[in-house]
């Protein structure tokens, strides 16, 4: 298996090799970091260009004239995305950026009172969203050290659901995890812990940025309160693209924590009422006007994920990092003298879209790696993130990038230049 020769029949096999076509993959690269930033698509530039020529014919009647009208973008871009979450067309609507949802999301749904003040959340998340828990327990006379609840890892990559629930105590007013950890690329148990929160009375919510376009959810049938994503990561729709978020139907008519005017009622907004009345359906949770040009794109990248199809994606990405782990181990590259380990679980059900390869070296692998035309990017303290999109990457460049991993070793490599990452990792 560890031949170019069995790469390249891998490929001639899979049936999603066709879509590589319709991105641009810059020439001699082997892109490996969709996790952070997706490749663009001539589905999507083509959405951004259209976008650009309806302002340019329309004007301001591109709010209603544009196809689709921008002034229901948001709905509309929502209803697509919806199947790809495991959501009614209502629950989701595309609007704002991953930490503006996430304050909005938070400011609804946590609601202390008495003893239950508490917020539940992980020592592996995503800084981001660590600094908005903590503003947002400030904004309610919180103290972020007393009442958010950060729950460690036992091993430094993964968390235990058993911990996570363990932490699910009569002092909790709420739950907010990530679907997918960032670095190591775990995938949690959604069901249960959605479950086990709404056991104890506490409303859930999930970061779904690193899972979102990458594999099935059932968010619906799973009966989460809330989840928020981004768009430029497995989706593909460009950088400060427009994130997305979900609300359950039994949560509609709720007011918004944060309201503002895209979130008002469509038929009455340009009524111009002082008096809050909220859309119907996720639609409630918008607060300003949508960003045209920054959501265009996502028009076209999803045409590829539809045709593709979220369960083929997840098939094709887990074939990927399959042949990923196992091709770095029967290359001996995760024993000496090479020393790379693998900190993603192996178990489907519990892994991700990215693998993480650790090395007490990662920053100037990870640099080495970029002169040779391959792009991963790191994570401290020591990850070098893989992560093979489904629908733009090849077996072949997984076994290009394992040679590199060898050859950088081989070469010395990783105890050359400086040994800290850049400003941007």
């Amino acid at each position: 298996m560890t031949s170019e020769i069995h790469a390249r029949s891998l490929d001639a096999q899979d049936p999603l090799a066709a879509f590589r076509d319709r991105f641009y993959v810059p020439p001699d690269t082997v892109y490996l970091d969709g996790n952070s930033l997706g490749l663009l698509s001539r589905d999507a530039e083509a959405a951004l260009l259209g976008a650009l020529d309806a302002w340019k014919r329309h004007g301001i009647e591109g709010w209603l004239g544009a196809d689709p009208p921008w002034f229901t973008l948001g709905e509309a871009l929502g209803a697509r995305v919806a199947p790809l979450v495991g959501a009614e067309p209502e629950a989701v609507v595309v609007t704002g950026s991953t930490t503006v949802n996430l304050h909005n999301l938070v400011a609804t749904f946590y609601r202390p009172e008495g003893a239950r003040r508490k917020i539940v959340a992980t020592a592996l998340d995503f800084p981001s969203d660590v600094y908005a828990l903590g503003s947002q327990l400030g904004l309610r006379d919180g103290d972020p050290e007393r009442d958010l609840v950060l729950v460690p890892s036992r091993d430094g990559r993964t968390l235990d659901e058993d911990d996570l629930i363990a932490a699910m105590t009569h002092e909790v007013a709420l739950v907010l995890l990530p679907s997918v950890l960032y670095r190591s690329g775990q995938l949690l148990d959604l069901p249960r812990l959605t479950a086990a929160a709404h056991e104890r009375g506490i409303p859930i919510g999930f970061d779904c940025a690193h899972s979102a376009g990458a594999i099935p959810h059932e968010l619906d049938a799973w009966g989460v309160d809330f989840a928020f994503w981004c768009s430029y990561k497995y989706l593909n729709a460009g950088p400060g693209a427009v994130a997305g978020l979900y609300v359950n139907r039994r949560h509609f008519g709720r007011a918004p924590g944060l309201a503002g005017w895209w979130g008002y009622h469509k038929e009455r907004q340009f009524d111009m009422a002082h008096t809050w009345e909220s859309a119907p359906g996720a639609g409630a949770w918008q607060i300003g006007t949508i960003p045209v040009l920054a959501a265009a794109p996502l028009l076209g990248a999803l045409a590829i994920v539809e045709e593709a199809g979220i369960e083929r994606i997840r098939a094709k990405s887990l074939a990927l990092t399959d042949y990923l782990i196992e091709l770095l181990e029967a290359s001996g590259l995760t024993a000496a003298p090479y020393d790379y380990r693998v900190g993603t679980l192996r178990e489907h059900a519990r892994r991700g879209g990215h693998v993480a390869v650790e090395h007490a070296e990662g920053p100037r692998i990870a640099r080495a790696l970029k002169r040779r035309g391959i792009v991963p990017d790191f994570r401290p303290p020591d990850v070098v993130r893989l992560a093979p999109v489904a629908c733009s990457t090849s077996f072949h460049d997984l076994w290009r990038t394992v040679r590199a991993l060898r050859e950088i070793i081989d070469a010395g490599e990783h105890r050359q230049g400086v040994a800290g990452r850049g400003v941007v990792a």
